[in-house]
């Protein structure tokens, strides 16, 4: 924990997200981005223009010999995040790292393993367990008013950046994956999925993925880079109530829906039916602060007071072992997975 006022902070990563982390991360009135590493010349030409106070940089290794620094944000391509997670860790750094954590389920758990072992803060950026909406539809379940949970429909659809080492599953659903366990406050019993690859061979483009919980509940979450439509909504439908939450809308981005159906059984016992409800929509009023500068300000805070994050490695870990479930469907036609235990971390060897 840094004895200073303000936490001294680097970001690794100045592409369309970094860009994003930057603007929050240098509004922060208890930190200061004293570093920006990436290994793109004009990106950092250009974070200098914009960011004088921060130095700039191509090595990590820089980064990580400022006693400065407290604390390193993570936001490059997703193939590389075991490695520089493992390089900040092992530095004595506390880390943020963007989603997905990491592209295998074992290097998430050695990472995760070095961060309890060094005391150091690991949290993953989980952008929407920081959503106000997505904050009040889980108190809403907590507390009953939705009734019964019967099932969680998202959808994330783009006409996007097309990736080639990572499926859509891996590059948008860990949002829905996330957003859906923090909600339930469960993991799943088994995942199926099916996808396309369109564009890259091996690479799907677009996916359907199935969650089937416990209680009977269960979430289907549709992905794809490969579509006309922007769509960030998902639909929660209880038994008492049910709930749209759409992202790309500038105001009134839930809904309530208090609509239903209930089997009604008549007089004489002999037949039931169902009976659908059809009653008010209310727009519930949210105080909305932009869910990124929550989501880093809460990591500052963490570094500050040594906290456990919301969205911490334990929950990095939950949501790759249902991507992991996910991949192992895919490259079995669809078939039911269900989650791993938690394997044994990736260990080096030792010299001799």
């Amino acid at each position: 924990m840094t004895a200073r006022d303000t936490v001294g902070l680097a970001l690794v990563g100045i592409g369309g997200w970094g860009n994003n982390l930057a603007r929050n991360l240098d509004g922060l009135r208890d930190a200061r981005l004293r570093w920006i590493c990436d290994v793109d010349e004009r990106r950092l030409a250009a974070a200098a223009r914009q960011y004088p106070e921060a130095r700039t940089t191509r090595r990590l290794g820089d980064v990580l010999d400022d006693p400065e620094v407290d604390a390193v944000v993570v936001a490059t391509p997703a193939p590389t995040h075991h490695a520089l997670g493992k390089m900040v860790l092992r530095a004595g750094r506390d880390l943020y790292l963007e989603k997905p954590m990491v592209l295998d389920l074992a290097h998430g758990v050695e990472l995760q393993r070095l961060a309890e072992a060094g005391g150091r803060v690991l949290m993953v950026g989980h952008l929407l367990e920081y959503h106000p909406v997505v904050i009040r539809l889980r108190d809403m379940i907590r507390a009953g008013e939705l009734g019964t949970i019967h099932y969680i429909s998202t959808q994330r659809l783009n006409l996007g950046t097309i990736r080639e080492d990572e499926n859509v599953l891996w590059s948008f659903a860990p949002h829905d994956v996330s957003s859906i366990l923090f909600m339930l406050g469960q993991e799943p019993t088994d995942v199926a999925a099916r996808g396309q690859s369109c564009i890259h061979k091996g690479v799907e483009d677009v996916a359907f993925m199935t969650m089937r919980f416990g209680d009977k509940s269960m979430a289907h979450v549709h992905v794809s880079w490969l579509d006309p439509h922007k769509t960030r909504k998902m639909t929660i439908v209880g038994s008492r109530r049910m709930a749209v939450f759409d992202d790309l809308e500038s105001t009134e981005k839930l809904r309530i829906y208090d609509k239903g159906a209930n089997v009604r059984t008549d007089y004489d016992g002999f037949a039931e039916y169902a009976g659908l409800r059809f009653g008010d929509i209310l727009v519930p009023h949210i105080p909305f602060t932009e869910p990124l500068r929550v989501e880093v300000q809460h990591f500052v805070q963490c570094v500050r007071t040594r906290a456990t994050p919301v969205s911490d490695g334990h929950d990095g870990l939950r949501v790759l072992r249902v991507l992991e479930a996910a991949e192992r469907s895919l490259r079995n036609g669809g078939q039911p997975m269900q989650p791993l235990a938690l394997p044994e971390p990736v260990t080096e060897p030792q010299p001799a």
